[in-house]
């Protein structure tokens, strides 16, 4: 296993808030377009890397954050585990620690959970450069507040992600896949009429013309199922185009001033007339292809008891407004304020932030 390099990334960090200087940290740069614009002196972390415990009895395993999804996802294959929450790459040698921070899962997150509910515990360095715990490695560790689990989404901005303990499950028997030819209201209704039944579902969605279903378990369960539900055969490897932003939905349609924005809603939520909407996770994550103004987007997510967040443009035009609750931006302020005193670790990756503060211990 490569060295354990977490002294010199700690020796790095102090250095960092002794002088009140910013760290962009980074490990393979495959999420670089997400958030806002990465700034800071350079923290490499794709140096840490190795797989430090893996029980496959126990499902879990224990990862250095620097270590290449590739690497790891081979490694659980070959005891027929995975991930349950399907991790997206976006880019050659992305790293566990970017997905974690990032939170980003796949087609798969609506059926099997997602990256917080995996994540067991972590090890990091907060912008003090002190080591810190916590969680655990294994599944039954619910002992004080889960704080591992604030580090998921916070794309850096609270600390530099140094292990991970994730929950593993057993790889399906068996997978099929169908499409049918529907339009987007038939196909939100289908989706809602699916999940209603006890069928093994492991990706559900739309892209404008078609449904996608895809069946994972037993083989019996499987068949079942496909009988069932009816559809013409698909190939698997639409959900990695899906997973990785690679479907002509995606490919084909950023440009110019238009903007890939995500949406979370309630699967009942209506589909306007405006933009083009690829339905996922079975109806709950939206992805809309706009140019509308951001101000009007958010708004339309509040109405219906959503939120929007702007994914990726094809050429820089501004940021989005932050279109956090007061409430939840002061809670924000605070835990940046308790984990990172002068603002050096990502500073604005994930909201706009003030300079980081030299003066500030």
């Amino acid at each position: 296993m490569p060295p354990d390099r977490h002294q010199q990334l700690r020796d790095t960090v102090r250095s960092a808030h002794d002088r009140g200087a910013p760290l962009c940290i980074r490990g393979a740069g495959s999420k670089d377009f997400l958030g806002r614009a990465p700034r800071g002196e350079p923290l490499d972390v794709g140096e840490h890397r190795g797989i430090v415990d893996y029980a496959p009895t126990e499902l879990v395993v224990t990862v250095r954050a620097g270590t290449p999804l590739d690497e790891l996802e081979a490694e659980l294959a070959a005891r027929r585990q995975m991930l349950a929450f399907e991790p997206p790459r976006f880019g050659a040698g992305a790293t566990i620690g970017g997905t974690v921070a990032c939170a980003l899962a796949g087609p798969r997150r609506a059926f099997a959970g997602g990256v917080r509910d995996a994540l067991l515990g972590c090890r990091l360095l907060d912008g003090r450069g002190e080591l810190m715990h916590f969680g655990g490695e294994v599944m039954k560790n619910v002992a004080g507040y889960d704080v591992s689990r604030l580090m998921a989404g916070a794309m850096g901005t609270l600390g530099v992600l140094l292990e991970l303990s994730l929950r593993v499950v057993p790889c399906p028997e068996t997978s099929l896949s169908l499409q049918q030819q529907c339009g987007a209201a038939e196909g939100l209704q289908r989706m809602r009429t699916l999940c209603r039944r006890p069928w093994p579902l492991a990706g559900l969605c739309h892209d404008g013309e078609t449904l996608f279903i895809r069946l994972a378990g037993s083989a019996a369960g499987v068949e079942a199922a496909a009988r069932a539900i009816g559809g013409k055969p698909l190939d698997e490897g639409v959900w990695t185009a899906i997973r990785e932003q690679t479907h002509p939905f995606f490919a084909d349609t950023l440009a110019g001033d238009a903007a890939l924005w995500r949406l979370d809603l309630a699967p009942a939520s209506p589909l306007p007339a405006w933009g083009r909407w690829f339905i996922d996770w079975a109806g709950y994550r939206r992805w809309l292809i706009t140019d509308r103004e951001p101000a009007a987007i958010h708004a339309w997510a509040e109405t219906h008891g959503g939120h929007a967040r702007l994914f990726r443009r094809a050429r820089h035009t501004g940021e989005a407004p932050d279109a956090r609750p007061p409430a939840l931006r002061a809670l924000h302020q605070r835990l940046k304020a308790a984990f990172d005193p002068r603002g050096i670790l990502n500073p604005g990756r994930l909201h706009a932030e003030p300079e980081p503060n030299p003066s500030r211990n």
